[in-house]
């Protein structure tokens, strides 16, 4: 059960970010589709999947050359 209620979180998520994109945040289809992506997502946490998985974006190594980082030394 929990692939499917995280795939509706997914595939509603997706809905309603390409009705803010394109209607703008205030449009109450946008409203409306924030609002069903948002019972999604807690149907999906009520099964036991961890929703803030569903977002996660790639890990990233910081660049070597980056200057805020101090080379040779861990804080």
């Amino acid at each position: 059960m929990t692939t499917a209620a995280i795939r509706a979180a997914r595939a509603a998520q997706q809905r309603a970010s390409r009705a803010v994109t394109r209607h703008g945040l205030a449009h109450p289809v946008a409203l409306a589709l924030l609002a069903v992506a948002a019972m999604a997502a807690a149907r999906a946490w009520d099964t036991g999947h961890p929703v803030a998985d569903t977002h996660l974006a790639p890990a990233r190594k910081p660049s070597p050359l980056m200057p805020n980082l101090p080379f040779g030394r861990r804080g």
